[in-house]
């Protein structure tokens, strides 16, 4: 029987949910194969790269700080990781090349699509996002397909935003995050990509007032659950989606690619409160 083998590598890793989320799937499907979290420094990552094919890798998932320093060590980087400008999976093809994607795009989208509480009148608004870090790059191009005409990018540092907007293009319009109350007018969606208001992070304070109460709210962050903007979201009348989805479909491209599943992964109940056990 055919024994797969993939992870995920970063620096620090040992806090990552993943190999709790590949090994509930491969318990459920009865798949010979294991998922491991592999700590691989910074001075490292060229050399760990280079050898994923003679270690037995059918391939890896990408997490902070190698998002973007992983993609020159691809042979292949897919169209809309290279528009996003960083890969979080990489798969190993039969020739020992490697293909690197962006799943967080698919994994955001998703989270909402499944949710059922995305509408075509909300896209009718305007999109505003919170933060410009890596996540947000995905998001933005998400929001894109998910049909919002106009994206409001908003960061502290206003010039992060605007290099953001700059590299993907279409129609994002970069801004201080101090503008996010006078911008909840005639808002159809509300997404956090800051890590504010995560466990151990400082609050994320905003005012709602403004945003209509049809508007869709979402945050990336997964611990806690309910962050303090979903609460206030929700305490509003406003449809809210918790971030913790965006991890569990994020991770069904690679599983596919790496373990060969008869069918595809589920993201279940079941396996929500299975991760929601770990935090």
């Amino acid at each position: 029987m055919t024994h797969y083998k993939a992870g995920v590598i970063g620096w620090p890793i040992s806090h990552s949910l993943s190999p709790r989320l590949h090994g509930f799937w491969l318990h459920q499907m009865g798949i010979e194969g294991r998922y491991d979290a592999v700590p691989v420094e910074p001075d490292e990552l060229g050399v760990f790269i280079g050898k994923l094919a003679d270690h037995g890798y059918a391939g890896v998932n990408v997490t902070v700080p190698h998002k973007q320093a992983v993609m020159e060590f691809c042979d292949r980087i897919e169209p809309l990781a290279k528009r996003i400008g960083a890969v979080n999976t990489i798969v190993v093809e039969g020739d020992g090349s490697l293909t690197g994607s962006n799943t967080d795009h698919y994994g955001f989208k998703q989270n909402l699509v499944q949710s059922g509480k995305i509408t075509g009148d909300m896209t009718k608004g305007h999109a505003v996002v919170l933060g410009a870090g890596g996540a947000s790059r995905a998001v933005c191009t998400a929001l894109e397909e998910l049909g919002f005409s106009t994206t409001h990018l908003l960061n502290r540092t206003v010039e992060k935003a605007e290099e953001v907007a700059d590299e993907l293009g279409g129609a994002i319009r970069p801004g201080p995050i101090d503008s996010a109350a006078d911008l909840m007018d005639g808002a159809g969606l509300l997404v956090n990509t800051t890590s504010l208001g995560m466990k151990g992070q400082k609050p994320l304070e905003i005012s709602l007032d403004r945003l209509p109460e049809t508007a869709l709210v979402t945050d990336i962050v997964y611990n806690p659950l309910m962050t303090d903007l979903l609460q206030q979201a929700e305490a509003r009348g406003n449809p809210v989606v918790d971030g913790l989805g965006m991890l569990l479909y994020q991770a069904i491209p690679g599983f596919k690619s790496w373990f060969r599943p008869k069918e595809e992964p589920q993201v279940t109940p079941e396996l929500r409160d299975h991760m929601l056990a770990a935090l």
